[in-house]
């Protein structure tokens, strides 16, 4: 499939409210758990949407459509999000991630995109050229990503649990054989 930017714009526009009406009110047992030691929670991942929406996305859309490879992305910092959601609420952070999202979603309307642009090139620190519909279509993905790995985080709190049903439940860590 490629990219449309009306088919992002609509799974953009409402992973806010989908995290919200999934986590709102959870006790800590659901949104602070992890699958390990090394492993983010589902609080950890709306404090890095949240880095995201500050400092990614629509920055990089503006650098590439100004600069297009002559200017490379500021590199993302995928751990900035546990300094930066330090003392804040689940409530504080899906509130700021909707606020963000909203802001972000009037910006790149704003850009007057069209189907050319999506063929315009910038330049990642790591990836090299890149287009912008493939910026955009990474920006609605990963959200999708990290959708799922809340409901495998979440899912996997109950594998033991599961007992022998695990078997059928390849979220909980042993896939059927």
């Amino acid at each position: 499939m490629n990219f449309s930017l009306d088919d992002g714009l609509a799974i953009l526009s409402r992973t806010p409210a989908v995290l919200r009406a999934w986590l709102w009110e959870l006790p800590d047992s659901w949104t602070k758990a992890t699958e390990d030691a090394d492993s983010w929670s589902p609080y950890d991942i709306v404090g890095h949407l949240i880095h995201g929406e500050q400092t990614d996305w629509i920055i990089r859309t503006e650098i590439l459509l100004t600069h297009g490879e002559g200017r490379a992305f500021t590199p993302f910092d995928r751990f900035a999000q546990f300094e930066a959601s330090r003392g804040r609420t689940l409530h504080e952070l899906l509130e700021a991630f909707a606020q963000l999202r909203a802001a972000n979603l009037t910006r790149l309307e704003s850009l007057g995109v069209t189907l050319e642009d999506l063929d315009r090139r910038g330049l990642h620190p790591e990836l090299g050229p890149v287009t912008l519909g493939e910026l955009l279509a990474t920006w609605v993905a990963h959200d999708l990503s990290h959708i799922a790995q809340i409901a495998r985080v979440m899912g996997r709190q109950y594998a033991d649990a599961a007992g022998p049903w695990r078997a059928y439940l390849p979220m909980l860590g042993s896939a059927r054989p």
